[in-house]
């Protein structure tokens, strides 16, 4: 979960400009419901808002694929600002790499997206008591719900390959989500990556680093350098159970503070975003 700690101080207004380049998409049509077909990176694209049953309720997500085809799978966690527009362009991002990307609100339980607009109105009085009472109702049994049912919607749709292994990438919040879903859906699940994630070491049973022997997955774990100075050994110790696990894992620290590859957060750093970005297609060319 991100800590207050890991957050910059001096949170200015974030431009949209910084995130409208990100996926070089000029926009076709569009709508906030129903399906719209967008062009990025030369490649067309249908995106919609779906709606996913899960044990506990419906999530409602966004999906995005390229037009023609079948595609892998990619399960997108927000950071602890939720779906929204930036997530968004990075799901439109990745599609246009050839993925159909379902961006989830991990949210649902409490209230649709966005539940913010922006990262920097988690920093706001209004923003933390808005959603304070949705955060608590989050856990790791219900994430793992959620991951099954997720993976369940993205083996129906047309524009998925099933023969080919689904992804699961996550932010800030969202990092060990990503390990949970590896766990809770072992046989489909072939790739994860957190950026930034907090809570990927603990003392519990269940704790993502303890998950790791009944995953399947393929690891990138992207540290903050701040994370890293606050825990230190908390990247060798998931090291040490990936290999324990005889799962590959790529670790690094990069130079860059926590929330840097999400475009509206107040640290994005872009050169390091970009090479975060590089090694995630990378970890996916194998599913």
């Amino acid at each position: 979960m991100c800590d207050e700690a890991t957050l910059a101080d001096d949170i200015a207004t974030i431009s949209r400009r910084r995130f409208g380049t990100l996926a070089g998409a000029a926009v076709v049509a569009s709508g906030c419901s129903g399906t719209a077909v967008i062009a990025a990176s030369k490649k067309r694209l249908v995106e919609a808002t779906v709606n996913v049953t899960t044990p506990d309720g419906t999530a409602d997500c966004f999906f995005v694929h390229p037009v023609k085809g079948k595609h892998p799978g990619v399960i997108l966690w927000p950071d602890i600002g939720g779906l929204r527009d930036s997530f968004k362009e990075m799901a439109r991002r990745l599609a246009s790499e050839g993925y159909a990307v379902l961006a989830v609100n991990q949210f649902y339980r409490g209230g649709k997206a966005p539940v913010l607009t922006s990262f920097a109105e988690w920093r706001t009085p209004e923003g933390k008591a808005k959603l304070a009472p949705m955060i608590a109702q989050i856990n790791a049994e219900g994430i793992t719900r959620d991951a099954k049912a997720f993976v369940v919607f993205l083996d129906k749709q047309k524009a998925v390959n099933t023969r080919r292994g689904i992804g699961s990438q996550g932010y800030c919040m969202g990092g060990p989500f990503t390990v949970r879903t590896a766990a809770a859906a072992p046989n489909r699940v072939r790739a994860a990556a957190s950026f930034h994630g907090g809570g990927l070491v603990g003392d519990k049973p269940d704790s993502p680093q303890n998950l790791l022997a009944v995953t399947k997955a393929s690891y990138l774990i992207a540290v903050a350098r701040g994370d890293d100075t606050r825990a230190p050994t908390d990247k060798d110790m998931f090291r040490a159970a990936a290999a324990a696990a005889g799962r590959t894992a790529e670790i690094e620290v990069y130079a860059a503070e926590h929330g840097w590859t999400v475009p509206d957060s107040p640290v994005y750093d872009k050169p390091e975003a970009e090479r975060a970005w590089t090694r995630l297609l990378a970890l996916y060319s194998k599913l």
